[in-house]
């Protein structure tokens, strides 16, 4: 992806961070009403993987760490319908990460509503739904734009004991 493209957050920097204050109140409902950030950053990583926006994979893989997550568990976020590692409340809030990034093919059916509603509180359920709009509008500034994702430096690697 060489193409230089508009970076919409420099060129009408005022919309971006009405976005960036928005996200910020988003993060204030999550706390408010008990999505710790382990679940918020589970989210955020899914609907940014189902999205394809690397950028925002790895800004959010980079804050699950730091809210506890293990590599183990942040390794089996993208096939989490196979995997054993996640909570009732994870797997629902996966559910609903899912049904808000492809909502326009099925909005959110019923039978979603009703799983991921009868795990969370209709402050829980409506806090993470703010959670999947924000990152949703996020991935899509951030793809349009085409925003880069270097290389990092690569970081010493302990050496195996023969």
């Amino acid at each position: 992806m060489s193409e230089k493209r508009v970076h919409l957050s420099k060129t009408e920097p005022a919309a971006y961070q009405a976005l960036d204050a928005f996200a910020r109140t988003v993060g204030e409902i999550c706390a408010a009403n008990g999505i710790d950030d382990r679940l918020k950053e589970i989210v955020m990583i899914h609907s940014s993987q189902l999205n394809g926006c690397s950028f925002c994979t790895r800004l959010h893989v980079d804050r699950a760490l730091k809210a506890g997550l293990d590599t183990d568990t942040l390794m089996q976020i993208a096939t989490w319908r196979e995997s054993d590692v996640f909570s009732d409340r994870e797997e629902a809030a996966l559910e609903l990460a899912e049904a808000f990034t492809f909502i326009a093919e099925d909005g959110i059916s019923d039978e979603v509503y009703d799983r991921v509603g009868g795990v969370f509180t209709e402050k829980e359920y409506a806090a993470l739904s703010w959670a999947c709009v924000s990152i949703n509008a996020f991935n899509r500034v951030v793809i349009a734009g085409r925003y880069p994702v270097p290389p990092r430096q690569a970081q010493a690697q302990p050496q195996a004991q023969a």
